[in-house]
């Protein structure tokens, strides 16, 4: 049976098992599994899972980094029809509550700490639970909520033979249709939405973009992302199961620890953050590390000259949560057509994408920007407290807040947020676009561009992430090249490390933070290689 006709998780860890069984499927720094493993490994747990009271449709939270043990627990949960919630590892306690309550999480599994952030502890302390770890939990504020479990203990729970058959015949009860998993997401000025998708849904996503994203058996892939977003568990966990491919994951990326990584297990795609790329090229030449596994198709910052692209030559990947990961795209080895430059490429199989009048709803005309819509097989399946009739056009379009135009071609070019655009003395700006300018900048590894307010009405303000080369007047005279003087910004902040730029839960960039970022006192110091803000006329 061809891969892209496995309905669910089930499914399709069992054909992988029988088709390549001996290649390996995932691999930490400290672990690694066979997809024979994975199948055996992840029914074993599924029936302990069964004895432990979950079953199909029990919603399960998941809060640990990155790792084979992840993939293990996942897999397992899904496979028996339980419905996955991961929840960032980046949760503070009341942001945990807020989002274990919106998903009615029953099973909450959790790693004690990661990174200072103590989970079971920290609902402990806000919401009084029982000391006891195997007790049942009941609180008014959590009401679905029954059980905490350490991972640890996850690993220690067993099933009698008779439960492994219930186990494995309920495995093959679930369908496509059947909800697979709720992923946190938000925009950057909105609350976290809890989005539903189907074992078919997030699939059939993911196998779509399989092709252009140059993800094929005999893979090994390296993804930053973690798994608890849509790009971790979609982009690298699906990915490489339908693929065949092998996933090559970390805790916490660091330059040095990443790059003898990709150097060890002979990585021959990476994926990720292009800020990411660009760092650790510049830190492999003093390593001297052998990155020559890497093929066309990873980030160009990490590839030999001679294979790298002209600016704008490939296309920008674009999806969101709402579709599990990328609706559009172009192959990562290969130019996009000259009139498509900076584009997104084109709609996968099985995606209807159309531009509408921000205003009404009605379709415009082919360059013209408007908000973009979603149809098809592979969007959310609903979210968390919402109707279908809030989420979805009549004719069954979910209105993305994404700005876009489409060429005769069908290329789709992205302009910003809807809720991002913002009026300067009368005119559009939309960051998004800035932030693009001002990363085509040498020595720019990031952008992040909102606006502000420091009483004189809405000036542009961007943080910009540089190599300890630039100062803001030189930026600045970069950016009057690429950018029409009111696009210029008037408030600056050089950043080391894009670190410092402040982020939500899910990762997003958080605006307000952002903004109090900007306009936080600093010294106007144009010639200052460091952290510094400036205002003025551009």
């Amino acid at each position: 049976m061809p891969e892209y006709l496995a309905r669910t998780v089930d499914e399709l860890v069992r054909l992988r098992a029988l088709r390549d069984g001996s290649a390996t499927a995932v691999i930490d720094p400290l672990a690694r599994l066979t997809y024979t493993e994975l199948d055996t490994g992840t029914a074993d747990l599924a029936a302990a899972l069964l004895a432990a009271g979950i079953g199909k449709g029990t919603r399960v939270g998941l809060i640990m980094p990155n790792g084979v043990d992840w993939v293990r627990i996942a897999i397992a949960v899904t496979r028996l029809g339980a419905v996955l919630v991961p929840l960032s590892t980046l949760l503070t306690t009341p942001e945990l509550v807020t989002q274990l309550r919106v998903a009615a999480v029953e099973h909450l599994i959790t790693v004690p700490e990661f990174r200072g952030h103590r989970y079971r502890d920290g609902l402990h302390g806000v919401l009084g639970l029982p000391d006891d770890p195997d007790a049942v939990i009941r609180h008014v504020e959590l009401p679905a909520l029954r059980r905490i479990c350490s991972v640890e203990r996850i690993f220690e729970l067993s099933a009698s033979p008779e439960v492994a058959e219930v186990a494995a015949a309920a495995a093959a009860s679930v369908s496509a249709a059947d909800p697979l998993l709720i992923m946190f997401t938000s925009g950057s000025r909105g609350a976290p939405k809890g989005v539903i998708h189907s074992h078919g849904s997030a699939l059939g996503a993911v196998e779509s973009g399989l092709r252009d994203r140059c993800i094929d058996r005999g893979t090994r892939l390296y993804l930053p992302m973690p798994f608890f977003w849509v790009g971790g568990f979609g982009g690298g966990v699906l990915s490489a199961l339908l693929a065949g491919a092998t996933l090559v994951t970390e805790e916490i990326p660091r330059p040095e620890t990443t790059l003898r990584l990709l150097e060890h297990e002979r990585v021959t795609l990476f994926r990720g953050w292009p800020d990411q790329a660009v760092a650790l090229a510049h830190r492999a030449e003093t390593m001297r590390v052998d990155l020559s596994a890497l093929r066309p198709g990873s980030l160009d910052a990490l590839l030999p000259p001679e294979q790298r692209a002209r600016p704008g030559a490939r296309a920008n990947l674009f999806g969101m949560t709402e579709s599990f990961g990328p609706y559009c795209g172009y192959r990562a080895d290969t130019d996009l057509p000259e009139s498509a430059f900076g584009s997104c490429g084109r709609p996968f199989d099985g995606m209807q994408v159309r531009i509408a009048d921000p205003a009404d709803g009605t379709p415009v005309p082919p360059g013209t920007v408007g908000e973009i819509h979603l149809r098809g097989p592979h969007i959310l399946r609903g979210i968390c407290g919402r109707s279908r009739e809030d989420l979805l056009t009549a004719d069954g379009y979910y209105r993305t807040g994404d700005l876009g135009s489409l060429d005769k071609a069908g290329f789709l070019f992205y302009h910003g947020r809807s809720d991002d655009m913002v009026k300067i003395s009368g005119a559009t700006v939309y960051p998004s676009e800035v932030e693009r300018a001002l990363r085509g900048i040498a020595g720019v590894r990031g952008a992040f561009v909102t606006d502000v307010d420091r009483g004189r009405g809405a000036e542009v303000a961007a943080a910009v992430v540089h190599n300890r080369t630039l100062t803001t007047a030189r930026v600045r005279a970069a950016a009057r090249d690429v950018l029409s003087a009111f696009k210029i910004p008037t408030v600056w902040r050089l950043l080391d490390s894009d670190e410092a730029v402040p982020r939500g839960a899910t990762g997003k960039v958080d605006i307000a933070g952002l903004r109090a970022l900007l306009v936080s006192e600093g010294r106007a110091a144009d010639e200052s290689p460091t952290g510094s803000m400036t205002g003025g006329s551009a």
